[in-house]
């Protein structure tokens, strides 16, 4: 099959590899639409950094060069005959594979097994014409829902666990820092699960306020225009430097702060606001596959969220350009891989 294979930053190369072969538990996925995320524009500029390469240390096992893309979209081809799943049928991964034995599988949190791991990142993803997973990391896609909008469910979910890790709730003032491609879907599962919430959305990038407001957010400013409000629940989800310092400074005694998104250096924070104004410091990763995904597709199946957010499809051949072009700042949207060109 064809696979865009990761030796190192920079180098992605268009191989033809082998197909996996599923065990008594996986279903093998023809992939139909691959998404490229902000871990996979990280690892092409500087790393590798989660991708385990050589150094083998990853609880999958895989070691040396591997296949990214943990936002998956396709077609079974074959399933374990006890499944809910049939061939031909459509479904959306989480890309999480969980152990759901462990303390925190238990609990429901398999976001954060003890045993987990990512495809795309602890092994092979997404960016190939097949992949393989177990059964309870897919989800079935409804019918009336196109692939390119599709496509978009696994961020989404990303999003929506987000906005449930935040707390807000009722009628919380809520300020998200950075509108774009997270902050965006954090806004958009913001205003599917608590309409009445006032949402301020902050960024350097007006074009994407302008998305922003497009996508139900209450009020829209340029980083660092807040000078006079405070809020009951900041959430960071850009990463830049200072960011969630400001987020503290701008949460109200009591209040709460969730980061999201993921700095590209170690933080200093200066914890006195926190402390002494009693602030929650919360941070959440990944989705819960069952709780997160379902809902997602559901909001992209009945709003204009996908039009939104959605830039392109580009063929897999073109992985590393369009990589450059996210590195640089010169995509304004999601960008879907399609293995077929």
């Amino acid at each position: 099959m064809r696979a865009a294979v990761y030796h190192g930053p920079r180098d992605i190369r268009i191989e033809d590899v082998p197909a996996p072969m599923p065990g008594p538990d996986d279903v093998l996925v023809r992939v139909l639409r691959s998404g490229l995320c902000g871990t996979d524009v990280t690892e092409w500029v500087s790393g590798p950094l989660m991708i385990p390469l050589y150094s083998a240390h990853a609880h999958s096992g895989h070691s040396g060069p591997m296949i990214q893309g943990h936002e998956i979209l396709g077609e079974v081809m074959s399933a374990p005959a006890d499944s809910s799943l049939s061939n031909g049928q459509i479904v959306a991964s989480g890309a999480q594979v969980f152990c759901g034995e462990c303390e925190r599988c238990r609990e429901g949190r398999v976001n954060i097994c003890e045993r987990l791991y990512t495809l795309g990142l602890n092994t092979n993803g997404g960016h190939a014409e097949y992949v393989i997973a177990p059964v309870r990391s897919w989800v079935p896609v409804p019918s009336n829902l196109s692939l390119d909008h599709a496509g978009l469910v696994q961020p989404l979910a990303v999003g929506l666990h987000a906005a449930r890790r935040s707390g807000a709730g009722g009628g919380d003032f809520v300020l998200i820092s950075g509108a774009g491609a997270i902050g965006s879907f954090v806004l958009a599962a913001l205003r599917h699960l608590e309409p009445a919430l006032e949402i301020t959305l902050t960024d350097v990038d007006a074009l994407k306020l302008e998305r922003a407001q497009r996508l139900g957010a209450d009020h829209v400013m340029l980083a660092g225009a807040v000078h006079d409000r405070e809020f009951d629940v900041t959430i960071e989800a850009s990463g830049a430097p200072g960011t969630l310092a400001r987020c503290i400074e701008l949460t109200r005694v009591g209040g709460r702060v969730l980061a999201v998104g993921m700095p590209a250096r170690p933080l200093e924070l200066d914890i006195h606001h926190l402390v002494l104004r009693e602030i929650t410091l919360d941070t959440t990763v990944a989705l819960i596959t069952q709780e997160d995904m379902v809902p997602a597709l559901e909001i992209l199946s009945t709003t204009g969220l996908g039009t939104e957010l959605l830039d392109s499809v580009q063929p897999l051949s073109q992985i590393a350009a369009v990589l450059d072009a996210i590195a640089s700042g010169r995509v304004q949207g999601k960008v879907l891989l399609d293995p077929r060109g």
